[in-house]
């Protein structure tokens, strides 16, 4: 195995690198399963010598000592298992049900966001700037493969992308605990964007104040306020109904 090669692998541990050749691993023998069924080009398979692959795969395959497997993987217990899998460009999209994300830091969050989303039966997760980044390896494992499905997941400017879904006859709701209405009080519009925000600040007041309608969950304990993802999986599913 050539030195550059392992080093090329690491270097798409940061994002710096991941954007800059259009590039991410994805790791573990579930993830590994979901992106090859999936539509996204994969570039190569790493495994680790002496281990099985079973999945149909035509493309590229290299074997790895047990050495250089765990210089490349990122988990405690690697599985022997890791793809190089190429990102897929945006194109915008008719749907009927977007969340849009402000400023997620945490990767627990952002992948169980993704997960739930999905679940939902929603068209897109579409993640704003200030968010951890899409593809950073905590994101993917809590996404479950999520991102791998007919949903899309982009990163994008969200002022941008308000406008254009307004403009498509989506209704924006963003979520915030002051001047907002319980959604109990509210009726699920035909095509809505839900916009949440960041764990300790929420959505950014900009953002909010070009929403269609602002809204919240009622607190029927002492609790000030939920988890962002457990918040979004309520209002998500509250939006399909």
């Amino acid at each position: 195995m050539k030195n550059r090669k392992v080093k090329e692998w690491k270097k798409l541990h940061k994002k710096k690198y991941r954007e800059q050749t259009g590039m991410f691993l994805v790791e573990g023998f579930h993830l590994v399963e979901e992106v090859l069924h999936s539509n996204w080009e994969v570039e190569e398979v790493i495994l680790l010598e002496e281990t099985p692959f079973p999945f149909s795969y035509e493309g590229n395959t290299e074997t790895v000592t047990d050495q250089v497997m765990k210089e490349i993987s990122q988990t405690e217990a690697p599985q022997g298992i890791i793809a190089v899998v190429k990102k897929i460009s945006y194109q915008w999209e008719e749907g009927s049900r977007f969340l849009l994300l402000d400023s997620i830091q945490d990767p627990g969050n952002l992948g169980t966001l993704i997960r739930t989303a999905d679940a939902a039966g929603f068209d897109a997760v579409l993640v704003g700037e200030g968010s951890v980044d899409c593809f950073n390896d905590k994101v993917l494992r809590a996404s479950q493969g999520s991102m791998f499905h007919r949903m899309k997941v982009v990163d994008v400017r969200l002022e941008d992308e308000m406008e254009k879904l307004k403009s498509s006859g989506f209704a924006v709701w963003g979520t915030a605990l002051e001047g907002a209405k319980d959604y109990t009080e509210l009726e699920s519009p035909d095509k809505v964007a839900l916009l949440v925000g960041n764990e300790g600040n929420g959505v950014r007041e900009e953002l909010l104040a070009t929403a269609d309608e602002l809204v919240k969950i009622p607190m029927y304990g002492e609790a000030e306020s939920l988890n962002v993802a457990v918040a979004a999986g309520i209002l998500m599913y509250v939006l399909n109904q």
